[in-house]
């Protein structure tokens, strides 16, 4: 089955420049924004909101970061780790914004490094392991939609800080889903073997997505990509039965507290250094 290039169409609404990243000159996403918590937004709500949306970017980023030297080509490898990059820039800057709105005036640091996994808030899609690139690309395409559709709604939330982080935010996930999207389709419609891996790796996403749409609710958007996808890729729609528990109620797998054991450690053996 031809694609027809779906993963274009996904892009349509967002025809500017969508491959950019902080920190690459750019101007500041915090720039010019006054930081004062307004009136009418509750700051505990806020930084809550900011911390978990910052804990899934950086679970994703540290997931992404395992398929350095180890992705199918260079070129993906590339892609991932710049798509890793993207991630961690949102959650410094929401890590940023929690500690200004909470009053503790804690930097992304302490959030990152210095809380253990029952105090993350990521949903539990992000911490599941790599497995083979088929999952990796079919989780991309879920999260990278689900977070891309609330973002397009926090644009224009009344904290102006957090507004502006998704802006931005909306420039990067916008390729992030692009370039899931164009992976599922070509290994849903590749080889025999391809396409079961892909299959599978559906299979495997499924039970978490109604975590999601409970987290956000943005289950129409998402199903419509997923939909949209997988009928270019001759895949069939993921059936979810949600599995019990949430990462945002502080529930979370097993795979959690390793991956942040390896992503704390010179953090926590080195504390308060600086290089």
């Amino acid at each position: 089955m031809s694609d027809d290039h779906v993963y274009l169409s996904l892009a349509e609404g967002h025809e500017d420049d969508t491959r950019w990243a902080y920190g690459t000159g750019f101007e500041d996403p915090l720039h010019g924004v006054d930081t004062t918590v307004l009136e009418g937004v509750t700051a505990g709500l806020l930084a809550a909101d900011c911390v978990a949306l910052a804990d899934d970017a950086l679970v994703s980023a540290q997931r992404l970061a395992e398929w350095t030297t180890r992705a199918p080509e260079l070129e993906e490898e590339v892609a991932l780790a710049n798509i890793g990059l993207d991630l961690l820039g949102q959650a410094r800057l929401l890590y940023a914004r929690a500690g200004q709105a909470d009053g503790t005036g804690r930097g992304e640091d302490a959030y990152a490094y210095l809380r253990d996994a029952d105090d993350f808030r990521n949903v539990r899609l992000a911490e599941l392991p790599c497995g083979d690139f088929a999952f990796s690309a079919v989780r991309l395409l879920v999260l990278s939609s689900w977070r891309l559709a609330h973002f397009e709604e926090l644009s224009s939330h009344p904290d102006p800080v957090l507004a502006a982080v998704a802006a931005k935010g909306v420039k990067e996930l916008t390729y992030h889903r692009q370039y899931a999207a164009e992976w599922v389709v070509r290994l849903g419609d590749g080889t025999d073997e391809s396409h079961r891996r892909t299959r599978r790796a559906m299979e495997q996403v499924a039970p978490y997505l109604g975590e999601l749409f409970t987290a956000h609710d943005v289950r129409d958007e998402v199903v419509a990509v997923l939909r949209q996808v997988t009928e270019a890729a001759g895949l069939p729609m993921p059936v979810y039965r949600p599995l019990p528990g949430a990462g945002r109620d502080g529930e979370h797998t097993e795979h959690l507290a390793p991956l942040l054991a390896e992503l704390q450690s010179v953090a926590r053996a080195h504390p308060g250094a600086t290089w």
